[in-house]
């Protein structure tokens, strides 16, 4: 969240307090704010929604650590959260700014749905397919052990234009923690996702033949 975000967060906040008959003082708001202050206020309101209907927990006022625990338990829940930096970075951002984002796995879910721009030519109809087509795509990449490989920056309308005139183009907009967003750009590859190979006529007549060859043979019994 934003010092912006900051009067809403506290809004919300003394509303669940008060449902919970337990008013906070100032000095309590701001420990509420200082852990949680690096969440986006999308779905630290979502924190709240679902801790205040869940049948085990929702009997007690929550502590920061508990919404905590709602945001940053399953794979879900990061998909959940890397899909508001996206919508709030395309809504305030927009696609026409290069961006590089402070999570590898947003690139990458990206890149495979089309690239930053693509993303700016969908309605408000798409968007929940689309919210949603993110969500499995970085929930898949999140399940596995290592990080994939992923472009290095978001490259925006801007920057694609200025390439082709050989233009100079300006820095991208880092999203998020600035310092890990850096890592991010120097650590991602400028290579393809899925390399092209064009296969000459000779293979391909060379690899047809084997597979004629393979289909007239007898097959063994199983």
């Amino acid at each position: 969240m934003q010092q912006n975000d900051y009067d809403t967060f506290v809004s919300l906040l003394q509303a669940v307090a008060e449902l919970y008959g337990k008013p906070l003082t100032t000095p309590a708001i701001t420990i509420y704010w200082n852990a949680l202050k690096h969440l986006d206020l999308a779905v630290f309101r979502e924190a709240m929604n679902r801790h205040v209907t869940s049948p085990d927990n929702g009997q007690f006022m929550p502590k920061p650590a508990d919404l905590i625990r709602m945001t940053a338990g399953s794979s879900q829940d990061k998909a959940l959260q890397a899909w508001h930096k996206v919508d709030k970075a395309l809504r305030h951002v927009g696609t026409y700014r290069s961006v590089v984002f402070d999570d590898p796995l947003i690139h990458r879910a990206l890149a495979e749905m089309g690239g930053w721009i693509a993303l700016g030519t969908k309605t408000e109809d798409d968007w929940p397919f689309v919210a949603r087509d993110f969500e499995s795509r970085y929930r898949a990449f999140a399940g596995r052990q290592e990080v994939p490989e992923y472009p290095p920056v978001m490259i925006g309308q801007f920057e694609a234009d200025n390439r082709k005139a050989r233009l100079r183009c300006e820095p991208p907009m880092l999203l998020g923690s600035p310092a890990i967003a850096k890592t991010v750009m120097l650590a991602g590859s400028s290579r393809p996702l899925l390399e092209r190979n064009e296969m000459g006529a000779e293979q391909a007549d060379k690899i047809l033949k084997l597979v004629d060859q393979r289909s007239a043979s007898p097959r063994e019994a199983a």
